[in-house]
């Protein structure tokens, strides 16, 4: 959950969220990058942490780049970079800006997807009482390149018969259809967060009701003051697809990341298809300096041979929801049974090897 405070409060919901559909907005003009330190030709490694701030990081990768976002909290913008292990030195472009009271405050969690032959981005932003009314918002924009071209409000994505609070929306496609992963409320007075999953008949509309997939269940999701699962995202391997998200609270050292799985030719929305870990798959390594990991996502290295993981993580204890978390990554390798194996976050400042390719 991104930029809280260390508290939670509920709050009454501030009015009726706006729609607005037809917004558009131009992309803002280039930030500078910044100027790398000097390096010789046999500069092969990098560290963690990728950027000294970078809550809730997401990376696409797309004809030769790699595209970052992550919480900025009162816009969107997009880092674009030819090497994730240079991230730091790449040209930055503000996107989007709030353009009502609905979506003005709180903005977290951005994605970016190329669907359907254009770009998406969906994000989460409220009205600014954060406990109840965030909700799910969608971008588009039909330039190549996401940093050039207009991007326009497509509104909310939300099913008119069952609208909660929700946040941390991500796509995926299994068995030739679309679905919207999300975290989410399950009544206006239950402030517990679950994985949900709807339909998609578009890249802006859901169809169909919303499903249950995740509650929190195992101690090891309920640290803080509320019991969470948040952050879902999908990576497919073998006959297999996993959802892993990130659980328990986001001011605690203890927040991490767990996983579901099912057959990669099962029926998503099925509940019962998916099979949740008893033990968490990524956890906190405070010896070097990773407390709170998780808010997770994936990329191929430059070559496509290696699979890496990009999360959030603080580098000292009781730091909480806010800027003090930076983006690590690191690259995974996969069991026998075809579940990833992500390891211990490796320590901040330790040498790595660049990703393959670069």
């Amino acid at each position: 959950m991104p930029l809280l405070p260390n508290f939670l409060i509920r709050a009454a919901l501030l009015g009726a969220l706006v729609a607005c559909q037809g917004t558009t907005a131009t992309v803002a003009p280039s930030t500078p990058p910044v100027t790398p330190p000097p390096a010789g030709p046999a500069a092969t490694t990098f560290t963690n942490p990728l950027l000294a701030s970078g809550p809730d990081p997401w990376v696409y990768q797309k004809d030769g780049f790699y595209y970052f976002l992550n919480t900025s909290g009162g816009d969107v913008r997009i880092r674009k970079t030819a090497k994730m292990s240079e991230l730091a030195t790449g040209s930055i472009q503000i996107v989007w800006r709030p353009t009502n009271v609905a979506n003005s405050r709180d903005v977290w969690a951005p994605e970016l997807h190329f669907l359907d032959g254009k770009w998406y981005i969906y994000f989460t932003a409220g009205p600014g009482n954060c406990c109840g009314g965030q909700r799910l918002w969608v971008l588009e924009n039909a330039s190549a390149d996401p940093t050039q071209g207009t991007w326009t409000e497509k509104g909310r994505l939300f099913n008119p018969n069952d609208d909660q609070w929700a946040i941390d929306g991500t796509v995926f496609e299994q068995g030739g259809k679309r679905y919207l992963l999300w975290s989410g409320h399950r009544t206006d007075g239950d402030d517990t967060q679950r994985i949900y999953i709807s339909e998609m008949s578009n890249p802006w509309t859901l169809t169909g009701p919303r499903v249950e997939l995740s509650s929190p269940q195992y101690d090891w999701e309920k640290y803080g003051p509320i019991p969470v699962n948040e952050g879902p995202e999908i990576i497919k391997h073998g006959s297999s697809t996993f959802l892993i998200y990130s659980a328990s609270h986001c001011n605690t050292d203890d927040y991490a990341l767990g996983e579901l799985r099912m057959s990669s030719t099962a029926d998503p929305l099925v509940a019962a298809n998916w099979s949740k870990s008893a033990t968490p798959v990524l956890v906190k390594n405070p010896a070097g300096g990773a407390y709170g990991p998780g808010h997770n996502g994936f990329f191929k290295s430059k070559d496509g041979t290696e699979d890496w993981i990009v999360y959030h993580a603080n580098n000292a204890a009781n730091q909480g929801c806010g800027d003090a978390r930076n983006p690590r990554m690191q690259k995974f390798t996969w069991n026998a049974d075809d579940s990833p194996n992500f390891g211990a976050p490796v320590a901040i400042n330790t040498a790595l090897a660049r990703p393959a390719g670069e």
